[in-house]
């Protein structure tokens, strides 16, 4: 067999794993959206059996004795099918390490999980998920039994989203962080808060949706690939690579919700949208980690969605859509109020000011749970002690506590929390990089054009998928390793003319 037919079976055999995959997640999706709440059981069976079938095809000994003939060909430069080689044997050595019994039994709990988590937390009902997070936190240890030895049970967990990074260097970036925004959030503190009221009237959550969508398709969101739906917890899917979908959460009483959830989502949906066509169906074929993943929503939310120039074009169109409740509210009004910061009990909710602390104290929390050092019993408490001294409020119940994210109610404990913080501090080293080469984006933002950012996103970030490792393509398309100085001078710039700092 010549090398090329070799190929052609690696890309099948990976593309078979990849549909499955993309099954399951027509299933999550849907349990997301409009699954009617019996279907639950089923669902958690029907994902479990996806997730061991999927396991089972990417741990085919076939698999691995195909990847062992062409392991002389992943060391060539720059070449599409090297690289596909070593991304597709990085995965392969990985999942033989974890039984497909194991894969079968963390989707089960994983669905059910959540399922459970839908109805516990609109009742402040904690004490019914207990069980389940006990179980989560078991069965993550268990996996983390099958990557020892590890300098800390996190690592193998952060590995799997953001490979290269450790909990040791996650840990020295996030105390670096909190010694720069402590002073920055109590110095904002000190300040007359931004009058917000003009947020908070009745709006309609058809208008919203279609003003939401609107600014995703000017952004550049293709909808012949794409859709938006309502979920309890917005969310980006693929279900192909030429379907990526999105979902968002409106609140009649709160404007902001709706659009900026749209706007997140959208960050992640042009990731995927503008990856190479040449890397379909493959492990390339999508982003190259979790947390640069999470620059791409939270600069088009924050540093694109939430800036004056965006707004100078936006704010008179979005007065047509809701002119009883804005028409006596200016658009400077308007912008103070969308980037208000004060110390707030929801994470999802959060100013791009005090946003970090609430994930470096999940972060926290997680490594304490994992260490053992926290019992899952003691978790509300824990919360509310994190939340009193970290940002001086105490949370109410446990529903705006320790229940309000899904992930620990979906899914393993750890590994997930960490990428958005670093997702914010990209965003801002991108967003930098890119102003370098086209100084004018700002003003183009202005005219509600999105072209030339898109189109440099693209072709620095979007269109590599997993050609590169993170720290290369962070290093590759900004000239520098991750730093926090492009996002503190952001920050420091934006609020301190805000807030007169």
């Amino acid at each position: 067999m010549t090398v090329e037919t070799k190929l052609r079976e690696l890309r099948a055999r990976l593309l078979e794993i990849r549909d499955l995959g993309w099954a399951a997640a027509v299933l999550s999706w849907d349990q997301a959206t409009y699954m009617p709440a019996a279907g639950a059981p089923g669902r958690a069976r029907q994902l479990a059996l996806l997730g061991r079938l999927e396991h089972e095809r990417m741990t085919d000994p076939g698999l691995g004795r195909l990847l062992d003939v062409l392991a002389p060909y992943a060391n060539e430069h720059d070449n599409d099918n090297a690289r596909l080689i070593a991304v597709a044997r990085r995965d392969f050595d990985k999942a033989i390490k974890v039984p497909a019994s194991y894969v079968e039994r963390a989707n089960a709990l994983g669905s059910a999980s959540y399922s459970a988590w839908r109805q516990a937390r609109p009742s402040n009902d904690f004490a019914s998920m207990r069980p389940y997070l006990e179980k989560s936190l078991e069965l993550t240890r268990e996996y983390v039994e099958f990557f020892a030895p590890y300098q800390h049970m996190a690592d193998p967990l952060i590995d799997d989203v953001d490979e290269g990074l450790t909990s040791a260097a996650i840990r020295a970036l996030f105390d670096e962080l909190r010694r720069e925004l402590v002073p920055l959030v109590t110095a904002i503190a000190n300040q007359a808060p931004a009058d917000d009221r003009c947020l908070h009237g009745t709006f309609a959550e058809r208008a919203q949706l279609e003003f939401g969508l609107k600014v995703a398709t000017d952004f550049g969101y293709d909808l012949k690939h794409g859709r938006l739906d309502t979920s309890p917890h917005p969310f980006c899917t693929k279900f192909s690579d030429a379907d990526i979908r999105i979902t968002t959460r409106t609140y009649a009483n709160d404007l902001s919700q709706g659009l900026f959830s749209t706007l997140h989502e959208t960050g992640h949906a042009l990731y995927e949208q503008g990856i190479a066509p040449e890397l379909a169906g493959t492990p390339l074929g999508r982003g190259t980690s979790m947390a640069v993943h999470e620059s791409q929503s939270r600069l088009w939310e924050n540093v694109v969605g939430r800036s004056r120039n965006f707004w100078q074009h936006y704010y008179p169109k979005l007065q047509q859509e809701f002119p009883e409740q804005l028409e006596h509210t200016s658009r400077e009004s308007f912008y103070r109020a969308i980037n208000k910061v004060e110390r707030s009990l929801i994470r999802t909710d959060a100013d791009e000011v005090t946003y970090n602390l609430h994930i470096i104290l999940r972060f926290d929390l997680e490594l304490e749970l994992l260490e053992g050092k926290l019992a899952v019993k003691e978790l509300p408490e824990a919360w509310r002690e994190r939340y009193e001294r970290d940002l001086a409020i105490t949370p109410p119940d446990d529903r705006d506590g320790c229940l309000q994210d899904v992930h620990w109610y979906s899914g393993g404990i750890g590994g997930a929390f960490h990428s958005y913080a670093i997702g914010n501090i990209l965003a801002a080293q991108f967003y930098a990089a890119a102003l370098r080469a086209h100084p004018d984006i700002p003003d183009e933002i202005g005219a509600g054009k999105f072209t030339t950012l898109r189109q440099w996103l693209t072709e620095n970030l979007y269109r590599h998928g997993r050609r590169f490792k993170p720290a290369e393509i962070v290093a590759r398309a900004t000239g520098e390793p991750m730093t926090i100085k492009p996002y503190m001078a952001y920050l420091r710039s934006k609020y301190g003319e805000l807030y007169r700092l």
